[in-house]
């Protein structure tokens, strides 16, 4: 018989604990602890924890929980105003996706390469930053606030752009060269594209994080709506985009270019309002320290420790007291790689840069078994960049009207956008609940599945574009006749739903494997992956050029020069197309190999040792977190996913 005495101090939206450093609660056991089902156990870890010590409120090194208690925030209503941010936000975004290339080739005077490579750069860049705003959002700042910081430097970014466009003075006289934009002209040029992409980029490693972090993935049955909420997020993007790629596009490209930047900067502000009138009702973690630290901290020990024998694997050093306990989350012991970073031999005073704890430890190998992941879905955006360079380039050259209207060419890509907006309801409300009767998963196929069916579908995009430029080329120099715009249309829509099944597939991935303390630096993997895709387009084109150069007759590589109808851009999309096939391949090697982690929840944990020991385990010491329910483990996989 077991009694269970509670006493808490409620703060604003209940009793807390630890995780809002508000409030205090004391947990005692009379006699023995049991263990209670599952319901209970999830009300359980503040309380437990904080009345197996005094100190209470002492911030860990990870990162702090949420509050949770307060019923007016999280959910899917919290959630709401980032949509409408993202849609907001994205309105100009996409659209210099879309046109810039224009810009830089008709305005600054970039020739066909050139503007095709600064602009692959610029977004190359852009999403490299998410990684600057995930680091900042996980150590330092809250998420939001992460946000709004760089929601103001994209602003100040579109300020120097519409003033650069407005002002012919600043715009430089046509040269003929690869590049026009020098001296001080290209000072503004560089600062103003260089301040867009990093605000751009921060808000995109903060805001997928905050809206997930609206659902507690502790329960069970708000866990399950992480990956619906990264489905409306992408809807929330097309729709956006769609807007951004024919009203901004048309009015940039018609009416003026400091015209659609004006558009663009105000969307972008509106929806900083937005974001923020939505602070009441967010759940909000507090930054801990630096995940790049404790990942440093890892490499550190090792060479240290590199000759150090680890006997017996129960010697490794993990939990002590509750204070190592705050981070939310203990990650079991997975294999003896590492081990001898949590080695702490007896009579040894355990501290930071000597040993490190096994969760600590497990947290680099979980990122490190991502990166093979993350490595194999970088092809695939190296193929996108060509549908917002040269195939926007074609379009210059195609028959852009549809009866009286004059469809601009950085438009086309609405189609694929269209695509998405119907399919991702579609997806969601047809396909998931009719696969999931058949595979039993909560998502109907999991994670890495989706990622697959997305590169299969990009390299049959890379087919089509290469088959449709053959046409277009052969139409005009054989009977003068330019083929509608819409042929584009082909390879853009199964580029499209490609996009849709990949990047929500790797950001829950990266969401739900990565430690509670790393998922915003996490998801910004995804555009990680977007940015490393745009600077490989770069090195491709440079290259193939270089060797095509060398190799043909005429001295001249497949996409130099200014006329798209003497170079060769459909072999380029045939040469990725097949390393888009042999890039799927390996990346069935590593889905294969890949294995989803386990998490061990505090009140499970500590109630488990509790029951096993026959009471309450005062020093909280552990050797390794390898034990877990059955039942537990089989929902975890569940919900992860299983190959």
């Amino acid at each position: 018989m077991s009694a269970l005495i509670m006493i808490g101090v409620q703060g604003e939206g209940g009793v807390e604990g630890i995780s809002g450093g508000r409030s205090i609660g004391l947990c005692m056991s009379i006699t023995t602890f049991t263990l209670y089902p599952a319901d209970l156990q999830h009300s359980l870890p503040t309380c437990l924890v904080m009345g197996l010590n005094d100190e209470v409120g002492v911030k860990d090194s990870g990162y702090q929980p949420m509050r949770m208690r307060n019923p007016r925030q999280g959910g899917f209503k919290a959630t709401y105003c980032i949509f409408v941010m993202m849609g907001l936000d994205n309105i100009g975004f996409v659209a210099n996706m879309a046109s810039l290339v224009l810009y830089f080739m008709f305005i600054l005077h970039f020739d066909l390469s050139g503007s095709a490579n600064t602009t692959t750069n610029y977004l190359g860049t852009a999403f490299l930053l998410t990684i600057v705003g995930g680091f900042i959002s996980d150590s330092y700042m809250t998420r939001l606030n992460t946000c709004l910081l760089f929601g103001v430097i994209q602003l100040l970014g579109y300020i120097l752009l519409k003033i650069q466009s407005h002002y012919h003075k600043l715009q430089p006289e046509p040269c003929g060269k690869s590049t026009c934009v020098h001296g001080t002209k290209a000072f503004l040029f560089y600062d103003s594209i260089g301040l867009l992409g990093l605000g751009g980029g921060g808000i995109r490693g903060a805001v997928p994080a905050l809206g997930a972090d609206q659902f507690d993935d502790k329960d069970p049955e708000e866990r399950k709506h992480i990956a619906t909420f990264f489905n409306w997020f992408l809807l929330s993007i097309t729709i956006g985009a769609s807007i951004g790629v024919t009203f901004v596009v048309y009015v940039s490209s018609h009416v003026g270019w400091d015209k659609g930047f004006i558009i663009s900067m105000s969307c972008a502000f509106v929806g900083l309002v937005f974001v923020a009138l939505g602070k009441p009702f967010y759940r909000v973690r507090v930054p801990g320290e630096s995940p790049l630290l404790r990942v440093l901290q890892v490499l550190v020990v090792t060479v240290k420790n590199w000759k150090v024998d680890v006997p017996n694997s129960d010697e490794l050093y993990e939990l002590r007291d509750h204070k190592s306990l705050s981070n939310g989350e203990l990650i079991p012991h997975s294999n003896q790689l590492l081990d001898k970073v949590a080695f702490l031999p007896k009579g040894m005073e355990a501290r930071k840069w000597r040993v490190c704890r096994v969760t600590q430890v497990e947290e680099v190998k979980i990122l490190a078994r991502m990166m093979p992941i993350l490595l194999s879905t970088i092809l695939m955006n190296t193929c996108l960049a060509q549908l917002q360079t040269f195939s926007v380039q074609q379009g210059t050259i195609m028959n852009t009207r549809i009866g009286q209207l004059n469809v601009p060419p950085a438009s086309i890509p609405v189609i694929p956008l269209v695509f998405m907006s119907l399919l991702i309801p579609v997806y969601e409300f047809a396909f998931v609940p009719i696969l999931h009767k058949i595979t039993d998963h909560p998502n109907g196929i999991t994670h890495l599945q989706r990622v697959g069916v997305g590169l299969v579908l990009s390299a049959l995009s890379m087919g089509i574009a290469g088959i449709i430029e053959v046409k277009r080329k052969h139409e005009f120099i054989h009977h003068n006749y330019r083929i509608s715009l819409f042929w584009l249309a082909f390879h853009y829509a199964i580029f499209g739903i490609a996009d849709m099944f990949t990047l929500v597939g790797l950001l829950v991935f990266f969401y739900k494997e990565a430690p509670a303390g790393m998922r915003s630096l996490s998801t910004s993997f995804s555009w990680l992956s977007l940015s490393i895709g745009y600077y490989l387009s770069s090195v491709f084109v440079e290259l193939i050029n270089l060797v095509t150069g060398k190799l043909s007759k005429s001295k001249t590589g497949w996409l130099e020069g200014r006329d798209m109808n003497t170079n060769h851009v459909e072999r380029f999309y045939w040469f990725l197309a097949i390393l888009s096939a042999l890039n799927f391949a390996n990346y069935v090697f590593w889905a294969k190999w890949y294995k989803y982690k386990t998490d061990v929840p505090i009140a499970e944990e500590m109630l488990l040792r509790s029951s096993q020991a026959g009471g309450v385990d005062q020093s909280l010491s552990a050797s390794t977190m390898s034990f877990i329910s059955k039942n537990q483990e089989q929902e975890d996989q569940r919900q992860n996913g299983v190959k």
